[in-house]
């Protein structure tokens, strides 16, 4: 059995430079026959970029910068090059921000990860992600179609269906956030119920803390990896194993250039320097072209290649947020939602929404100044704002005028996750 997807893999890494940057000039050529990207690179000459470089010298587009640009130009903000009609689906994020999926085969680029991951032609996964709106359950299908292995479309919730299934269809593989494995086990071990068939699970959309990880292997699930990815991206990187032991870091994605740049700008940093994530997509459908994710990550400096044999760069993974986005419960919350919260209620004078708990049992409160704390009037209003703009329960608290810490928060994750 092999043990990479293809000999993408193990390409040299001199070898995959090259191939990379030749590319390059004619997805700048193709972006910019988009109207969005024709206005973000209008002075752009596309066969000078064709190095890192040259590369570094484009401006950055941030993920923060998509609601804007598609409430300017719908539904993508012109930056995608194959006509809406023409794709396959278009999904919907809270913002709301809007994904194209287009019609090739594994277009998200999932079947890496999962290969890697254990999974095999003739296997049987259970898929929990979400159907619903958001495009992580399809990454998982074309990710499946490509290896060919059948999925149960399990998608999130209706955790006893989740145990029958298990128990009845015995699949090898869980794919899905961590909380809701762990949820899953729990309500088998509360029901009696034999889901030993799951040897090895797949994680993405949250963060995996090393107690999670270890819990799982106590729990009957030896063989637990990650991926990180995106909604507009796809898979970014994802980790590796060898003779069943967890090689260290994540191997990007073969069809992707990765920096890191100083937060809040386009300067690449120094390899091992922590900085934000950055990325330019080769994708014929919805080309990005540095596109900051605002998530912080590093490169592996001076690693050798990974013990799985694949010669890919690495990066420590997830490593938090450049900006205060953050994700509760697999969904992003951003600081311009709570702003939106906050002009549905004037009485509002200042909030802070603060997620604390731990893993699987996050807590979203929403701290709010207002003239009269005592009054409980509004608060009813204020959590269906929440719920209704975030997708999300959320609970309230008033506070005096002049209470909240003066530090420029929207956002605190006070998370535990050790």
């Amino acid at each position: 059995m092999a043990d990479t997807l293809d000999s993408l893999e193990t390409r040299s890494p001199e070898q995959r430079e090259r191939e990379l940057m030749s590319r390059l000039p004619q997805l700048v050529a193709r972006a910019k026959a988009a109207a969005g990207w024709s206005r973000i690179l209008h002075d752009v000459n596309a066969a000078d970029i064709n190095s890192r470089a040259a590369l570094a010298t484009l401006p950055v587009t941030r993920k923060s910068d998509l609601h804007g640009l598609q409430k300017q130009q719908a539904p993508f903000g012109g930056l995608n090059t194959t006509p809406v009609g023409q794709l396959s689906r278009v999904f919907m994020s809270p913002g709301p921000i809007f994904d194209p999926e287009g019609r090739g085969q594994d277009w998200w680029r999932f079947a890496r990860p999962m290969y890697a991951a254990g999974v095999r032609a003739g296997g049987l996964l259970q898929n929990c992600f979400s159907y619903h709106f958001t495009p992580a359950a399809f990454m998982v299908e074309g990710g499946a179609a490509r290896i060919g292995c059948a999925v149960i479309p399990a998608g999130a919730g209706q955790t006893e269906m989740q145990v029958q299934a298990i128990s009845h269809l015995r699949p090898d593989t869980y794919i899905g956030t961590p909380s809701f494995l762990k949820i899953i086990i729990e309500k088998a071990q509360e029901l009696g119920t034999d889901i030993s068939s799951i040897r090895q699970a797949l994680m993405s959309a949250e963060a995996l803390p090393e107690s999670l990880r270890n819990w799982f292997v106590e729990h009957g699930v030896p063989h637990v990896l990650q991926c990180y990815a995106s909604a507009d991206i796809g898979s970014i990187a994802y980790e590796t194993q060898s003779g069943g032991t967890r090689d260290p870091g994540m191997v990007l994605d073969e069809d992707l250039i990765l920096e890191i740049v100083r937060p809040g700008t386009g300067d690449p940093v120094p390899d091992g320097e922590i900085g934000e994530v950055v990325v330019t997509l080769f994708n014929a459908d919805y080309p990005l072209i540095r596109f900051a994710t605002g998530d912080l990550s590093a490169v592996l400096a001076g690693a050798p290649p990974s013990p799985c044999g694949r010669t890919n760069t690495r990066i420590k993974g997830w490593m938090g947020r450049a900006d205060q986005t953050t994700k509760v419960r697999a969904m992003f919350v951003h600081p311009s939602q709570v702003h939106d919260v906050t002009r549905r209620h004037p009485e509002i004078v200042k909030a802070r929404l603060v997620v604390s708990g731990q893993m699987a049992h996050d807590v979203m409160t929403l701290h709010c100044e207002v003239a009269d704390p005592s009054s409980a009037s509004s608060a009813v209003a204020i959590t269906e704002s929440i719920r209704d703009l975030t997708k999300l329960r959320g609970e309230v608290r008033f506070a005096a005028i002049g209470s909240l810490p003066n530090d420029g928060k929207v956002i605190d994750d006070i998370r535990d996750y050790k």
